[in-house]
């Protein structure tokens, strides 16, 4: 079907087209994808809020919290309770170490700064958030690394489900949910990209990032338009 696009989202090398393909999708052969929303990222009392509190940082981050608290964990529950209900295919992707000392996670993860994460797989850290907690005969695939898709059986799991459609939503857009988006668009599957079920360390970086990979690695779509193009394909 025909999806309005969201000019602030064409970059560049779209912003002069006129036409756009429709969205084609089998709701069957496409799954809902949550990527790291996370105790650890999420919770405003807990993980690194109180890293960013104790640091005197915390009211730079305040707009993120209110954007997950606000838009992005009410709009990705709508969108999770439709896959549910409808009995399509619903994933999780988490940050989760399987050695309590973390050896097995990349060098990325074991960076000095923001993005130095040290999760084992057990830990209140490491669950999802309780709204969006991942019922029985749902798949979570842990990751040491960014992208979903490296280092795990994700996209293998995909295929062996018979997976043509990931529809993309999670924390942070510019940095796991980007990797994976373009890890799932270079392997062959088609990506949604949910914009109001994302959300970066600040807006500008969502929409830069949202932007670059609109048309090329995935459609950005709201959890709205998702709803739609999935009920019309029902």
């Amino acid at each position: 079907m025909k999806i309005q696009r969201d000019p602030k989202y064409l970059s560049f090398y779209y912003e002069t087209m006129k036409e756009f393909p429709e969205i084609k999708l089998d709701p069957k052969k496409t799954a809902l994808l949550i990527v790291d929303m996370q105790n650890e990222f999420v919770l405003r009392d807990f993980g690194e809020a109180l890293v960013f509190k104790a640091a005197g940082e915390w009211d730079r981050w305040v707009p993120f919290h209110d954007r997950l608290d606000n838009i992005v964990i009410p709009r990705t529950k709508k969108l999770l309770d439709f896959f549910r209900s409808n009995n399509l295919t619903v994933t999780f992707g988490r940050i989760a170490c399987l050695r309590e000392d973390g050896e097995d996670r990349s060098p990325v993860q074991k960076s000095e700064g923001w993005n130095n994460m040290l999760m084992p797989v057990n830990s209140f850290a490491a669950q999802m958030v309780e709204e969006l907690t991942p019922m029985e005969n749902e798949i979570v695939v842990n990751k040491t690394t960014d992208s979903v898709t490296t280092g795990t059986n994700y996209l293998m799991l995909l295929r062996f489900m018979g997976i043509e459609t990931v529809v993309v939503t999670g924390i942070v857009t510019d940095q796991c949910v980007a990797s994976t988006v373009r890890g799932l668009a270079d392997d062959g599957f088609k990506v949604i990209c949910v914009e109001d079920c994302c959300a970066a360390g600040d807006l500008e970086l969502h929409d830069a990032e949202l932007k670059i990979m609109n048309m090329i690695y995935c459609d950005v779509m709201s959890a709205d338009q998702v709803m739609e193009v999935v009920k019309e394909n029902l």
